[in-house]
């Protein structure tokens, strides 16, 4: 139920592939869509999967809501399970909606959703770029919890429509119910939740600094965890959740305790990582193709290696770009295919041999910096690019690996 919008590390150089020729002469692969379970539909064009924990917690729910219809509708029998488990598809359908509603605001504000996924507690909506505004972001966050409040006042009209005491009535209570809870706990203020997303944007609305919203979320989200772990057992264990507090026992107690302690987990570990992110995402502007590009030296196709090589060295170049007669380029000589030559066979093998085929895909304006960057690179992964001018002047060669570098540094850079 809580949404992330993190795309991780850049996958520019995933596998060493691009849109030429791989250093092993096989043709590239796209990098393949993100999975994560058993894939259950594409709504809006965006893959929904299950993951494998949702069907523990599929049984997990099955069991639970199982007994307590024993002591609602005892003439059920064993039926009850099967009653039981269409309440489970049926409270994660709910989940899905909410998820859905997350998903189309997103799109609506022409942000990317990488996927929709089902799993232990709830969904997650994986959004990959951070809203522009506060107020797209409060709205982005808040529909969620919306949707699921006008879910438990549908199933609530739908009571009316049904005789209480019955499979019908029982079943829609507990929808009402259920998704109460899920918005209720969505609209508690700290991050991952929805709540938290909706209080990082008003902070910064106030302060004008997305970075000072995320960090009161996120600490804000860590005090919530210790509240669950220590306040969600105590509720239980008092009857303040409206329990009868005589038939408690000790399993109970290690269930309660268990339970306290992956929602906790959970919220401590999600505000960790949205703040991690978030100080990351204040680096990336670091990452800029006009600084982070090598010096490259124009050569022809027929030129020997050797000689290429002593030209770049003499140059201080750290890169070669195959030019036609008319100095045009038409292909980036590899690293890794430079590396693979022996130096005893350099001066009798061409660069066009070396030389990957260039195209439009290959090609970077020397102004693009940051997340703009890496969704440039991730959109057509290779090892090496060609950095262009608005002019269309070579400014020399990007490569994929001192992207990684400098990806890896602004992460360990101290805040």
């Amino acid at each position: 139920m809580n949404d992330s919008g993190e795309s991780g590390r850049p996958q520019a150089g995933a596998g060493g592939t691009g849109p030429g020729a791989s250093p092993d002469g096989k043709k590239p692969q796209r990098p393949r869509e993100p999975g994560g379970g058993l894939l259950m539909g594409r709504p809006f064009g965006v893959p929904v999967y299950v993951a494998p924990s949702w069907f523990l917690v599929a049984a997990l729910i099955t069991w639970v809501f199982g007994g307590q219809l024993d002591r609602v509708l005892p003439e059920l029998g064993n039926a009850r399970y099967l009653v039981s488990l269409f309440f489970a598809v049926a409270f994660y359908a709910s989940v899905l909606v909410h998820e859905l509603a997350h998903t189309v605001a997103a799109l609506r504000f022409k942000l990317p959703v990488r996927r929709i996924q089902l799993q232990f507690f709830g969904g997650v909506s994986e959004i990959e770029k951070e809203s522009e505004t506060p107020g797209r972001e409060f709205i982005l966050a808040f529909v969620g919890p919306l949707l699921s409040l006008v879910l438990a006042g549908v199933f609530y009209a739908g009571m009316s429509a049904v005789e209480p005491g019955t499979v019908p009535g029982v079943l829609l209570a507990g929808l009402m119910i259920s998704n109460l809870i899920v918005a209720a706990f969505n609209l508690l203020p700290g991050l991952p939740l929805d709540g938290g997303r909706m209080l990082r944007a008003v902070v910064w609305k106030i302060t004008g600094k997305p970075m000072s919203g995320t960090v009161a979320a996120a600490w804000v989200g860590r005090a919530l965890a210790v509240a669950v772990l220590i306040g969600l057992p105590l509720l239980t264990h008092t009857g303040a959740l409206g329990n009868s507090t005589e038939d408690i026992g000790g399993m109970e107690t290690v269930t309660d305790a268990l339970l306290a302690a992956i929602l906790a987990a959970i919220i401590w570990t999600g505000a960790g990582n949205s703040l991690r992110m978030a100080r990351l995402r204040e680096h990336l502007p670091d990452l800029r193709a006009r600084t982070l590009t090598r010096r490259a030296v124009p050569v022809e196709s027929a030129t020997p290696l050797s000689e290429a090589l002593r030209r770049a060295n003499e140059a201080g170049a750290r890169a070669l770009v195959v030019v036609d007669s008319q100095g045009e380029p038409t292909g980036l000589v590899r690293e890794a295919a430079i590396v693979g030559v022996p130096e005893h066979r350099r001066p009798w093998v061409a660069v066009s041999g070396l030389a990957q085929d260039l195209n439009d895909d290959l090609k970077v304006a020397a102004e693009l910096a940051g997340e703009a960057l890496l969704e440039r690179l991730r959109a057509a992964p290779a090892t090496e690019y060609l950095v262009v001018e608005e002019t269309g002047e070579i400014y020399g060669v990007l490569s994929t690996a001192d992207v990684e570098r400098a990806f890896v540094a602004a992460m360990a850079r101290p805040q």
